[in-house]
């Protein structure tokens, strides 16, 4: 396998970028999770208020829901004002 990617010019290009890019992504991934252990209470906190917000998103949503819902059957001739249904003989 090592072969194929060190014997052409054009594959050590691509090994070496790729090789560039295996350890910028593990010393970001050591560097993030460091981070996440260092300030948990932080990060804690802003999963707690996505969280929140999504709850929040998720009632108003509902309400606006049943809202429609409501002037629907309260109206439902209007609703359905331009209505046509057809049937073959």
């Amino acid at each position: 396998m090592f072969r194929f990617f060190f014997s052409r010019p054009m594959s050590n290009q691509i090994s070496s970028t790729l090789i560039r890019g295996s350890i910028f992504g593990g010393l970001f991934l050591i560097g993030f999770g460091l981070l996440v252990f260092v300030l948990r209470d932080v990060f804690a906190f802003l999963a707690a208020a996505i969280f929140f917000l999504a709850g929040f998103s998720a009632i108003g949503y509902g309400i606006r829901m049943w809202i429609v819902m409501y002037k629907i059957s309260k109206s439902d001739i209007a609703y359905r004002d331009n209505v046509t249904i057809r049937y073959e003989d």
